[in-house]
């Protein structure tokens, strides 16, 4: 059973018709033992991370997500708030990837909206075929480079388009928005 988290996250729908697609059906729920049971869980996301990890804390979410064992896939907002920080509401967030969400210096259009290649990618969730393919990205803030960046994009600077630690896998984009090459981005997660 694939699940996804819901929590008030704006890019369900989206999500749920990007697995239909692939034939898959998933369970949209905030449930923390259908969470827990799950065989895979997405994560997804768009909104505001303050308010957003509020919720989390208030459905008791904060607690569960960084414990999951399962394979785990945060999109957008899903994976910034698995990081440890975001600048976006002075926000300490699930703390799997230990790291900072900073927001963009305005040198350009912020937020970032766009189609934007990928690169230097990492397995499991990456294969060289999807080097330099191009992904959909809607955002004002970031992951930096790290030690668990498992794809690389190119916006004002270089940044974090994917993270990886254990089970945990992140994309800052949106792979259910991404055409093809997203739908091959989501099986690779399903197959792990």
């Amino acid at each position: 059973m694939i699940t996804i988290i819901d929590y008030n996250a704006g890019n369900v729908q989206s999500v749920i018709f990007a697995l239909k697609r692939l034939g898959v059906e998933a369970v949209l729920t905030n449930d923390i033992e259908t969470i827990q049971k799950a065989e895979k869980v997405i994560f997804p996301g768009v909104g505001e991370a303050s308010t957003t990890m509020n919720y989390l804390r208030e459905l008791g979410l904060d607690k569960v997500i960084p414990n999951l064992t399962q394979p785990v896939l945060g999109i957008c907002l899903g994976m910034q708030l698995l990081c440890d920080y975001s600048e976006e509401g002075d926000t300490k967030c699930l703390g799997v990837f230990p790291q900072k969400v900073v927001k963009f210096e305005p040198k350009l259009k912020v937020p970032h909206v766009g189609w934007n290649t990928i690169f230097d990618l990492r397995k499991p969730v990456f294969n060289q075929e999807l080097e330099k393919e191009y992904v959909y990205f809607v955002h004002s803030f970031y992951a930096e480079l790290s030690e668990f960046t498992t794809a690389k994009t190119d916006y004002i600077q270089p940044f974090s388009a994917a993270l990886q630690k254990d089970n945990f896998h992140a994309v800052q984009f949106h792979p259910e928005k991404s055409g093809t090459v997203g739908e091959r981005i989501i099986q690779n997660f399903l197959e792990i």
